[in-house]
């Protein structure tokens, strides 16, 4: 297997409206269900599985699409300081290509992602 480990880390900073060109990524019977804004692009989630796509370079006309289909979610936990001081959340994501973590700014609604994943998962 390949080492990924030091690539698999992102960081959601908002959620936003589902970008209508990615439609043109999905399969047939797949629905995006949520997005979120990352640094220089977008995370939507779906019913089967997370599409990170990453603007490179200084352009950022460079894009690299990271597909995470849910059946190779081995195990995920999440962790947060509660609603006071939520400012460290993430979500770490155990596959079949390793360790993700996925960082939350403050704001993003942690048990939301966390639905999103065990609905994904667990209601199939």
């Amino acid at each position: 297997m390949a080492e990924t480990s030091s690539i698999l880390e992102w960081t959601l900073v908002a959620e936003c409206p589902i970008p209508q060109d990615v439609n043109d990524l999905l399969v047939t019977g797949e629905v995006a269900v949520a997005a979120y804004k990352t640094f220089r692009d977008t995370a939507i989630f779906t019913n089967k599985r997370l599409i990170v796509r990453d603007a490179q370079g200084l352009t950022g006309k460079k894009v690299e699409i990271y597909s995470l289909p849910y059946s190779s979610i081995n195990m995920w936990s999440t962790e947060n300081a509660g609603k006071f001081l939520d400012v460290n959340a993430e979500v770490e994501l155990w596959t079949r290509a390793g360790h993700i973590k996925v960082k939350l700014h403050k704001g993003v609604d942690i048990r939301k992602i966390d639905m999103l994943i065990a609905n994904a998962l667990l209601l199939d």
